[in-house]
């Protein structure tokens, strides 16, 4: 054979294809035919909406084109939304109530944010703001000295003794000097009374104010050393103009015939208080006050170094099952107080007594007691014939305090706020805690 035999194929050597090609070459052909008659439609269907959106954006900036179908079309969208809105005329007005707004729970109210607020509301001035802002200072700096108390030497007893014939601590001499200094430096305190001081100081003129503040800057000082419950009592009565300076024509009061003038001021019934707390120092820093409008707790944030609202408007319970009596004393007292003692240690209807607990601090019972219930009492015996407790600035206070929650307070003949002090250290008995419990002891007392 030859080269060129081999190099050009004999016609008749070419072969038909086979008849499966040929199916899968015409299946290849309409299938490419498909899919640019598809991409054909496609591309028309855009470019018909593109000129169409076109038309309409120039009809919506043009106000004298007529009207198409899909303007009015738009133009009806456009009034129903509008009616979901604005009602038309004649239509009901009712609209849905608006959503109230979760509270946060990083939001936190101070005291001082509160105070300003009560002060908006018309309920306490300017004046009282400040000698409230001063006395929760004292508290803090008070809270200070109680957590640091072994450490810079502050526990034990000061070698003096106070006017009612106790043994000073060091740290009731400490805090009596910080809350006259916080009370004189707001400058809108013009008497104090405190359970430290003789008779009521009358601050200098410079920075004399018109409120009266009684305290007792330490209750339950005997558990200092043993870093148990301690607290703060306070009391702020309206201005009292028998201990004012006197006017240009009238003469000087001798020193004697001030502090008479002073003393008469101060020794006001409780229901004169106009505002009236405590402060609890324990495992926390309880800041609790009612300025008439409830009673209101903030605790000490360490973190921030503020008083936070954290019980708003306290009620105590009607009832409850504590009882917190001195019942060391139990033989010195009337035999009516011990059979309602002994009744309250019987099973009641649930099948149990009530519950014994005795802090020895008044601060700690009567926070206990607002948030519980039960009852607290310090009566008198054979050998306190008035009781134990200060009338003026323990009882009165507190006896505030838990009327406003809804509790009661009395003596066991009256109610504690209606007594009227004949001098400045006067003692009481006292009977405190839900009405209930209070009631249920008068008729024993009757």
């Amino acid at each position: 054979m030859t080269v060129t035999q081999v190099l050009t194929p004999d016609k008749s050597a070419r072969a038909k294809p086979p008849q499966r090609q040929r199916e899968r070459e015409r299946d290849r052909d309409r299938e490419t035919e498909r899919m640019a008659r598809a991409v054909s439609t496609f591309s028309s269907h855009v470019l018909i909406s593109r000129h169409l959106i076109s038309n309409s954006i120039l009809k919506l900036h043009n106000p004298k084109s007529p009207t198409t179908p899909s303007a009015a079309a738009l133009r009806t969208r456009c009034e129903a939304t509008q009616s979901t809105v604005t009602p038309q005329l004649g239509a009901s007005t009712t609209t849905p109530a608006a959503k109230t707004k979760k509270k946060s729970s990083y939001e936190i109210e101070n005291l001082t944010t509160w105070l300003l607020k009560q002060e908006q509301a018309g309920r306490i001035d300017a004046e009282l703001t400040i000698v409230l802002s001063s006395i929760s200072f004292a508290c803090k700096q008070i809270a200070s000295l109680l957590q640091r108390s072994s450490i810079v030497n502050l526990t034990g007893a000061q070698g003096t003794i106070n006017v009612q014939g106790e043994d000073q601590k060091k740290l009731d001499v400490v805090s009596n000097e910080v809350f006259c200094n916080c009370l004189r430096s707001s400058g809108r305190t013009g008497i104090i009374a405190s359970e430290e001081e003789d008779v009521p100081v009358a601050v200098e003129e410079t920075y004399s104010g018109n409120y009266i503040v009684v305290f007792d800057p330490i209750d339950g000082s005997a558990n200092i050393d043993t870093a148990l419950t301690t607290g703060s009592i306070f009391g702020i009565y309206g201005p009292d103009e028998q201990c004012l300076i006197a006017d240009e024509d009238e003469s000087l009061p001798t020193l004697d015939q001030a502090k008479e003038r002073c003393i008469i001021s101060v020794c006001q019934p409780g229901s004169n208080l106009l505002a009236a707390g405590y402060c609890l120092y324990s495992s926390s820093v309880v800041f609790t006050l009612s300025i008439g409008n409830g009673v209101y707790a903030f605790t000490l944030d360490p973190a921030y170094g503020e008083f936070v609202l954290t019980h708003e408007d306290i009620k105590i319970p009607k009832t409850g099952k504590i009882f917190s009596f001195n019942e060391g004393n139990s033989d010195l007292w009337d035999g009516k107080l011990k059979s309602y003692l002994n009744h309250l240690r019987q099973p009641g209807s649930n099948g149990k007594p009530y519950s014994g607990r005795y802090i020895g601090c008044l601060v700690g019972e009567i926070h206990r007691m607002l948030l519980v219930g039960g009852i607290y009492g310090n009566p008198k015996n054979s050998n306190a014939k008035n009781g134990n407790l200060r009338l003026l600035y323990e009882c009165a206070p507190m006896s505030y305090l838990v009327e406003q929650a809804g509790g009661k307070a009395t003596d066991g003949i009256q109610r504690i706020l209606d007594i009227k002090p004949e001098k400045i250290h006067q003692r009481t008995p006292i009977f405190i805690g839900s009405p209930d419990e209070v009631d249920k002891l008068q008729k024993y007392l009757a």
